[in-house]
Order: C-alpha cells, then structure tokens, then sequence
C-alpha cells in the first residue's frame, strides 16, 4: 500500500510539475525550465510523449518474452501476461500517438503530417491491432496462444525498425530528423536527444520515466492475474 501512495505523489507531482513549472529564457529558481531551441513552450510534452512511446516498446518487448516463453512450457499463464503486455503496449502506443500529435499542432500547425516517426507508430498501430484481430478470431486456447506467440515474435522485430531506425534514415521534422534547410539535407538539433536540459528538467524527466514505468507495470500485474483467475473461475464454472 506504501508504494501505492507513492506512486499516487509522484504522479501527482510529475504532472504539476510538467504542466505548470514555467519556461525561461535564464532560469534563476529551481522550479523554471530552460527554452529549448526549436521547442519552446512545446518543450512540456516531453514529461508524457517520451515515457508514453518508451513504455510502448517495453510492453512489446515483455509481450515477446513471454510469447517465446510459452512456446518452450505451453503455459497458458505465460500467455495471458503476453496478451496484457500486448494490450498495455496498444494502449501507451495510443497516448504516444495522441501526445505526439497535439505537440505537432503547435510545432508543425497540423495534427498529422505524415512525419516518418507519425507513420511509423501508426504503422505499429495496425501491426498490433491485427494481432488482436487474430486472437479475437480463434476459440481454442492453445491455437490462439500458438498463433499469437509466433505473430507477437515476428511483430516485434518490426518494431526497432519502427521506432528506432526509420526515422533516422528518413527526411522528417521531428526534432532529431534529419530535414532541408537551403536545399540541403541538414540534422536538426535534437534536445531530448543530446539533454540540453538544466538539471531541474533532467530531475522531472527522468521522475516521469520512473513514475510511468512503475504504473505500467503495476497495470500488467494486475492486468494479468485477472486474467488468471477469470479462466480459472470459468474452468471451474463450466465443470460444474
């Protein structure tokens, strides 16, 4: 229970923190952010677009894992924590989507813009949402959990493509893309990235990393046993 109120603070304090603590050309108090070149007062969404996208990659990750571990035992169990792993990473990749898209309206003047890093969340979207569909569509436990193994492997190897290589290698504005200045292919300059943070905004940034990051997985926990005993409930309902 203690780690639960302490998560509720830090949540709570990360998210005031985030949201209201000002941004300053010089920052003399502790509580006041640094402007960030090419970011601005945009430089906020930070504090919940980059845990958001890193949870996404974890929950596919962890969704991987547990789907190779129930090849090798046939543990149903192994997979429901797949399948909750998979549903969290749905749903933190949604808020990444979502978070990235209101900072593009005030960077770029428009929701979506097809950037390379948009496309390829959105690519991650359709990719996991299928998998969804085909676990939706097979009744017997241990196909779908088969199936759904070998389609959450192969799906992940998308994924460092995705999120970690194709937006390098494309023309993009995301801050760190690489884009055109004076017909000429430059790097722009990446903050988050390279930190160019004053040691307050590292402080909250890396307390928004911890604090989502402990939430997610208290989620997947509790996502998962649930999961556990409803089959177990039903198993025994249905010999009765």
């Amino acid at each position: 229970m203690i780690w639960k109120t302490f998560l509720f603070l830090l949540l709570c304090f990360v998210s005031i923190a985030g949201i209201s603590f000002p941004i300053v050309e010089n920052p003399v108090h502790w509580y006041q952010y640094p402007m960030i070149k090419g970011l601005e007062e945009n430089a906020k969404i930070i504090f919940f677009h980059v845990p958001t996208a890193w949870l996404t990659v974890v929950a596919f990750f962890m969704s991987t894992v547990y789907s190779i571990q129930y090849l090798r035992k046939k543990n149903l169990d192994d997979d429901a924590k797949s399948y909750t792993a998979a549903q969290l990473g749905i749903i933190f990749c949604i808020l990444a989507t979502v978070t990235g898209a209101i900072w593009a309206k005030f960077a770029w003047g428009s929701y979506w813009s097809w950037d390379p890093r948009q496309t390829s969340i959105f690519a991650l979207l359709l990719i996991y949402g299928a998998w969804f569909a085909l676990r939706s569509s097979i009744e017997s436990e241990e196909k779908r959990a088969s199936l759904s193994s070998v389609y959450s492997i192969i799906a992940f190897l998308t994924v460092p493509f995705f999120i970690f290589i194709m937006p390098r290698i494309m023309l993009g504005l995301h801050p760190g893309a690489e884009s055109i200045e004076d017909g000429k292919v430059v790097q722009s300059a990446s903050p988050v990235v390279d930190f160019k943070m004053n040691g307050n905004m590292l402080l909250i940034f890396f307390l928004s990393l911890i604090a989502f990051t402990i939430l997610y997985f208290w989620m997947w926990r509790v996502g998962y046993k649930s999961l556990i005993y409803r089959d177990k409930i039903l198993k025994q309902s249905s010999r009765g």
